[in-house]
């Protein structure tokens, strides 16, 4: 009776407190035209759109207006957009970040709450203009990329194992030049279905490598793709080094999907004008959480890995895309800075494999380390019959390259610097931790 009492007391006091609020969170309209478009525009259609792979568009009204319960679902959830980084702990500021802010949440669940109404047309946005099909993002930046390498197509069958095509293209340039941007995708809309992940290995002769490391020596990786993961658009001064005669090792990792389909995959690339040259070259990292990459994951349980690599100089770390398999649950990347402070950089908590997402750090947060800093990667895995995504919770899970094996590590675009370079930042800046939430010695 008592707890009753107060209940009603409590009531009193908020209603009386707060009577404005509570009436124009209420009252207050919200229609398609006015509020919703301007949200989807921002956030969802990039790739909610016709000539994507998203099965719907909500562009118009009409479009979005059948699908208005599930998007209140996927919204309030947080499904959508896919976003999973925890916005609790480590760096928050991003270049791509599409995720949407409370209030925006609350303004699509309102709108579908009270009906979802259209509105009055004159309230729409200018409609925003997309790539076409056969278009590229970064030419709204750059213009149409230098040139656009392809790797012979592949038809992958209704029904089999998994596939790695492995062809090799020749990169067409007669002499050296540096790359500031890169941009890959499958050939096709009905490519995406069957394609897990593209790799376009650089394969040049370098004679008087500039790595700082023989872990690092050699062109690497050239660019990656995956679903949540399209471009790499370097930072101002930094790039990637093509020497005449080289070429493209792809790696096209394609599964099954009940249909054949027919495909190749597509790099464009950006040059910087001739006889630019960056003063950093770029190299795209990959940071193991596996120890020899072995990964022992029991039937029914949830397990963890974790590895450590050591900066052998300055650096700049310009993102993180983790990536795991089905079972992935969770990865961090930490900076275990030579003072023995020990700081989040970034944390993955609701790792879903149907989007490998790159999250690209804004300047102005970009992570600037020092030389013998630790970098450790951590990763979580989920075999237990609580994963959605798990094919069989009973199965022993050990490290493989189908997706029903596991493995754990992070690209991450690695720019090295010098000690001097590194001396100037640090003197600008309190800490190596700067745009960082958490951390074990906080």
């Amino acid at each position: 009776m008592l707890a009753a009492r107060l209940n009603g007391v409590v009531c009193v006091l908020v209603s009386s407190i707060f009577p404005a609020f509570a009436a124009d969170a209420s009252s207050k309209p919200v229609t398609f035209s006015k509020d919703i478009a301007p949200i989807f525009q921002a956030k969802c259609e990039e790739c909610h759109r016709k000539g994507t792979s998203a099965p719907m568009s909500l562009i118009t009204y009409q479009e979005a207006r059948p699908w208005a319960k599930s998007i209140r679902e996927r919204v309030a959830t947080r499904n959508m957009p896919p976003w999973h980084i925890d916005k609790t702990v480590g760096i928050q500021h991003f270049q791509n970040d599409r995720s949407l802010n409370d209030e925006q949440i609350d303004t699509i669940v309102h709108w579908v709450d009270s009906g979802a109404p259209q509105g009055d047309l004159k309230d729409m946005p200018p409609p925003k203009q997309w790539p076409d099909e056969d278009g590229w993002v970064l030419a709204k930046k750059y213009g149409q990329p230098d040139f656009v390498v392809k790797s012979e197509p592949y038809t992958m069958p209704a029904h089999g194992q998994d596939v790695w095509w492995k062809p090799t293209t020749a990169i067409p340039i007669t002499e050296t030049r540096w790359v500031r941007a890169v941009e890959m995708r499958p050939g096709t809309i009905a490519g995406r279905k069957i394609t897990h992940h593209i790799l376009a290995r650089l394969m040049q002769d370098e004679p008087g490598s500039d790595a700082p490391s023989a872990a690092a020596a050699g062109p690497g990786l050239l660019m990656e793709w995956a679903i949540g993961k399209a471009y790499d658009d370097y930072k101002p001064n930094t790039g990637k080094l093509l020497l005449p005669g080289s070429s493209i090792q792809w790696e096209l990792h394609l599964h099954a999907v009940g249909e054949a389909i027919r495909d190749h995959g597509e790099l464009a690339i950006y040059l910087y004008p001739k006889g630019e040259v960056p003063q950093y070259r770029t190299r795209l990292t990959l940071f193991g959480a596996t120890s020899l990459n072995t990964l022992d994951i029991p039937p029914n349980s949830i397990a963890e890995s974790q590895a450590f690599h050591v900066l052998p100089q300055p650096a700049r770390l310009e993102n993180f895309q983790p990536h795991m398999h089905l079972r992935g649950k969770a990865m961090s990347i930490e900076a275990i800075l030579p003072d023995g402070t020990t700081r989040m950089l970034s944390y993955v908590n609701n790792f879903n494999f149907n989007w490998m997402n790159n999250y690209i750090y804004a300047d102005e947060d970009v992570p600037v380390l020092p030389k013998g800093t630790v970098l450790r990667v951590t990763a979580w895995h989920d075999n237990t019959a609580a994963n959605r995504h798990n094919p069989d919770p009973n199965q022993w899970v050990g490290y493989g390259d189908r997706t029903v094996d596991e493995m754990a590590h992070a690209w991450v675009n690695v720019t090295y610097i010098t000690e001097d370079d590194y001396k100037e930042w640090a003197s600008k800046h309190k800490s190596p931790s700067r745009g960082m939430r958490g951390g074990a010695n906080d």
